[in-house]
């Protein structure tokens, strides 16, 4: 039985967009990462599908403005990312540890 995960924040439609698409860039960057094992076939199809993931996440912002919601709530957007899993999928585009002792 999966643990019961704190409910997201209220979010308008367009913050739960942005949210949505933010976290699908944050997976492709995370394995385009080229201090990550992985296959450089794997990182070019992640790179090609990131031009899309970009432009939506650009649309996303771009519904937010147009709507007039001009400011990102960031202790709002934050929670919201924690309860997706935000932390350990972003934690794939950072550096890894070095190993080197």
């Amino acid at each position: 039985m999966l643990p019961d995960l704190p409910p997201l924040p209220a979010l308008t439609r367009a913050e739960g967009e942005l949210i949505d698409r933010y976290l699908e860039a944050v997976d492709l960057l995370g394995r385009v990462n080229p201090a990550r094992h992985g296959s450089t076939y794997g990182g070019l199809r992640a790179a090609q599908a990131l031009v899309r993931k970009a432009a939506e996440l650009r649309d996303a912002l771009a519904l937010m403005h147009e709507r007039g919601e001009a400011e990102l709530h960031g202790d709002t957007l934050a929670r919201a990312l924690r309860v997706l899993d935000g932390e350990r999928r972003a934690a794939r585009v950072a550096l890894p540890p070095d190993d080197v002792g």
